[in-house]
């Protein structure tokens, strides 16, 4: 796919695919870019799920008593699911229009720098996927052989290990996952928004794609402010509303 427009943004020709270097400005440019979007997409859904889990925490702290009964009424446990679903659905609603526009926005920038942000885009991917698959695999599998081979349950050893495994659960169950359709989608849709650019700069000038550029750019910033301070917990008791 990323060859796909490799060849349609360079026409096949030699004095454009020399370009692909390090030394062109705006390739050099889409590469980091496309890094910093990746260690973006996995901060922001990592956010959306510590939200999710707080305010299921404050709501089991409030309505949920366990003392003398078995287990918690079916209700209770409801709203406990929609709760995190409720704040899953509005970080990745965030995080795929970011995704979305900055696509868009990057398709009209220049070609070399859209290259160099696709290849960026599944070569980070990779890598922080693996990365946050093992890592997360390796936090959970050290609590359990705190808990089961060690004995250790309720000593400092095993509170620093549920410590790490908070944070390698959404690791290796969410943002390493999610990974993988983000590469496919950005791919697969930057053809089409490739075959866009190139339309509307053929019949309208490169300054409309600017334009366009800045827009989309604007949209993409929007809901990337919001997959982070839009959600962020303000203070104990409290979280920010999307």
């Amino acid at each position: 796919m990323i060859f796909s427009i490799i060849m349609a943004l360079t026409n096949g020709l030699t004095e454009n695919v020399n370009n692909l270097s390090l030394l062109h400005a705006p390739f050099m440019l889409g590469l980091i870019t496309g890094g910093a979007m990746i260690y973006w997409f996995t901060g922001a859904s990592t956010q959306a799920v510590t939200t999710g889990a707080y305010r299921a925490v404050e709501f089991i702290k409030a309505n949920i008593k366990l003392e003398g009964v078995v287990k918690a009424s079916v209700a209770d446990s409801k709203k406990v699911v929609e709760i995190c679903t409720k704040y899953a659905q509005k970080g990745m609603f965030n995080i795929f229009l970011a995704v979305f526009f900055a696509t868009l926005a990057f398709a009209f920038v220049e070609p070399f720098f859209f290259i160099g942000y696709l290849i960026s885009i599944a070569i980070f991917g990779l890598y922080q996927a693996i990365f946050m698959a093992n890592a997360g695999g390796a936090w959970d599998n050290a609590k359990k052989i705190v808990e089961v081979e060690l004995k250790q349950k309720g000593t400092p050893l095993h509170d620093a290990t549920v410590v790490g495994d908070t944070v390698g659960d959404p690791f290796k169950d969410t943002s390493s996952v999610a990974l993988n359709p983000v590469i496919k989608f950005t791919t697969l849709f930057g053809l089409l928004a490739v075959e866009l650019a190139v339309k509307l700069t053929a019949e309208a000038g490169g300054a409309l794609s600017h334009v366009l550029a800045l827009g989309f750019f604007l949209a993409s910033f929007i809901f990337v402010y919001r997959s982070f301070y839009g959600m962020r917990i303000v203070k104990e008791g409290s979280v920010k509303a999307v």
